[in-house]
């Protein structure tokens, strides 16, 4: 379990003191597995393919770019993530800092805290694949649960619930499509690519709705059961 985990013992870099040895090699730690922090145990990973849906729905290629999209979707994700994060900083970071506690207890309780995060957005069968396969017994308290198999269930769990905001993001521009392709059959302009007719009526549509307001509202209600 990740309680009986034992981390490295840091050596102590001549010149500086062990405070500040144990700052610079945990922040160069941070900084190096970052991403894989972000896409796996963050909102990051919804709140992104969300938006990349949105796009495509609106049939809208490269408009608005990548960077925009995930520019956005990495402030939604510290907006959802700051009561986590000042969790973490409260109960491991700073008392680590301040050599109230060790490296291990440290880890332990940040974990804590992103398992309580990640534990409400995962889904059961998803927790029990992994668990299953691992042999592991089914965890009485949520603070049990192994990291190795709750952060890939969760990471499932986000793919499948991004994927169902998705589908609903699709349904009314695809009635867009097919009414505007039903009518340029009826006209008998089959040559003129129902695309070119649609897009800017779901725009249009999108607008009217106030689209990304709707759909940012409904990502931060997704994170807030």
């Amino acid at each position: 379990m990740i309680n009986s985990l034992t981390l490295p013992v840091i050596p102590e870099i001549p010149g500086l003191e062990p405070s500040n040895t144990v700052t610079i090699l945990l922040l160069i730690t941070v900084l190096s597995i970052a991403p894989a922090i972000l896409l796996l145990m963050t909102s990051f990973t919804r709140i992104v393919i969300v938006l990349g849906f949105v796009r495509t729905s609106l049939a809208t290629q490269q408009m608005p770019p990548n960077q925009v999209l995930i520019g956005i979707a990495l402030f939604i994700t510290l907006f959802v993530m700051a009561p986590t994060m000042g969790d973490i900083n409260e109960n491991a970071l700073q008392p680590l800092l301040n050599g109230e506690i060790n490296q291990t207890e440290a880890f332990v309780n940040a974990s804590n805290e992103m398992k309580e995060f990640m534990v409400p957005h995962t889904r059961e069968q998803d927790l029990l694949l992994f668990l299953e396969y691992a042999n592991v017994e089914k965890p009485t308290d949520i603070y049990d649960i192994p990291l190795t198999a709750l952060i890939p269930a969760f990471a499932i769990s986000e793919l499948k619930t991004a994927f169902e905001m998705g589908f609903m993001i699709f349904i009314p521009f695809l009635i867009i499509d097919m009414v505007v392709s039903s009518v340029l059959m009826s006209m008998g302009m089959m040559m003129l690519p129902p695309v070119m007719i649609s897009l800017p009526f779901k725009i249009l549509l999108f607008i009217l709705v106030d689209g990304w307001h709707l759909v940012v509202k409904s990502l931060l209600l997704s994170f807030s059961t």
